[in-house]
């Protein structure tokens, strides 16, 4: 399986997936901080992917969304952006818009 079947099976299989770098109780770059911040506060559940764990990924999930830098946060198989997009949408109502529209399952 190449990356990025490997990518499109995680993108595909979940509701909402954070590619990050680290994890949510342990996020090792602030962007990666930031994003888990709006989605628990969102208070969505998520997939995250740790891209330290397995280069392939990070350097894959780069070409798979044509953007530059993690984290990237897709939902329904749709690649919304990065922290500072995920800020800006929080912001303005476009992400509670999205989870609410999607249908999207709670955390916890």
């Amino acid at each position: 399986m190449s990356v990025n079947e490997r990518i499109d099976e995680i993108v595909k299989g979940n509701d909402v997936v954070l590619f990050m770098k680290g994890s949510p109780l342990f996020p090792q770059c602030g962007f990666s901080s930031k994003a888990i911040a709006i989605l628990d506060h969102l208070n969505v559940a998520y997939e995250s992917v740790d891209v330290l764990q397995d280069m392939e990924i990070r350097a894959g999930i780069k070409d798979y969304s044509d953007w530059p830098t993690i984290p990237q946060l897709y939902v329904k198989g749709e690649f919304l952006g990065g922290s500072d997009i995920m800020m800006e949408m929080f912001e303005a109502g476009e992400l509670q818009a999205i989870v609410d529209a999607e249908g999207l399952a709670k955390a916890g």
